[in-house]
């Protein structure tokens, strides 16, 4: 299984993007910026091929499963070059990213670029991409249309 995800429009604070599963549409993602240096927490990832996995521990995990009975772990990329902990999570603006991709169904490319009814959308992104990163079959391909 594989994701694209489309980063389309950016800013000073923050990127917005499409995220396409197995050539579908599947909702909106909102990033840090780019940089050419990395800031950790305010910078992007590089675009590229990752492999996503699933986190079993830390904060966000155990925040998760508290709050979702269906949560079997947090979506992870994994080996990013000079990145590490880079989850798909909820969160609306630049402040919830800390260098991570949110999930949205609406997005707001006016003003503060935003992603709107984040849980929604991560409920129904999740449930689709599960099981392939469990069986070690998830991929992110990130392209940059925005530079």
């Amino acid at each position: 299984m594989i994701i694209t995800l489309k980063r389309f429009v950016s800013d000073d604070d923050a990127t917005l993007s499409m995220l396409i599963v197995d050539g579908q549409f599947e909702c909106f993602g909102l990033e840090d910026e780019y940089r050419a240096t990395k800031v950790v927490k305010e910078t992007r990832i590089p675009s590229g091929i990752y492999k996503i996995g699933v986190r079993t521990n830390g904060a966000f995990h155990h925040r998760y499963t508290r709050k979702f009975t269906w949560h079997e772990g947090m979506l992870q990329l994994i080996d990013v070059p000079g990145f590490e902990y880079i989850l798909i999570h909820i969160g609306n603006t630049d402040e919830n990213t800390d260098g991570c991709i949110l999930v949205g169904c609406g997005a707001m490319a006016c003003g503060e670029l935003s992603v709107q009814s984040s849980t929604v959308a991560y409920e129904k992104f999740y449930r689709k991409v599960i099981k392939a990163a469990k069986a070690g079959e998830l991929l992110i391909n990130i392209e940059d249309l925005d530079r």
